[in-house]
């Protein structure tokens, strides 16, 4: 084997050994788990709660602009939790949110701003704002 071609397959195996082994990364969107929920809160960490549902155009129109702010400095230490709007009804109503599109920030354990139906970038910007 060539020094290149190692050199490729040890780069490779760390980047496969990385994604494997490090937690989802802070500000990247994950499915809502009511641990890890209640771990960020405890830590004091902002955090956004979204309801989301997959065949809402609201949420999908969400998307890019929550993904956009959380590749941002300022808002990268932002838990985002995504709860699934027609697969946890459960948690759904844990939230008290009526429909989807709702995006719920926390501060710590303390719930500081909410949102329905919000697609505007300045608003969302806003709303995260909050919970630092």
């Amino acid at each position: 084997m060539t020094a290149a071609a190692r050199s490729t397959l040890l780069f490779l195996s760390l980047a496969a050994f990385l994604v494997w082994a490090l937690p989802a990364s802070a500000g990247m969107e994950r499915p809502f788990d009511a641990k890890a929920f209640a771990a960020a809160q405890d830590a004091g960490k902002p955090v956004l709660v979204e309801i989301h549902a997959g065949w809402c155009p609201t949420c999908k129109a969400q998307k890019p602009i929550l993904d956009k702010l959380s590749g941002q400095p300022k808002y990268s230490g932002v838990e985002r939790f995504r709860v699934d709007f027609d697969d946890q009804k459960d948690v759904v109503k844990q939230f008290k949110a009526q429909v989807q599109s709702t995006l719920i920030v926390y501060r710590g354990r303390n719930e500081v701003a909410r949102s329905v139906g919000e697609t505007d970038e300045g608003r969302i910007r806003a709303l995260l704002d909050k919970a630092l």
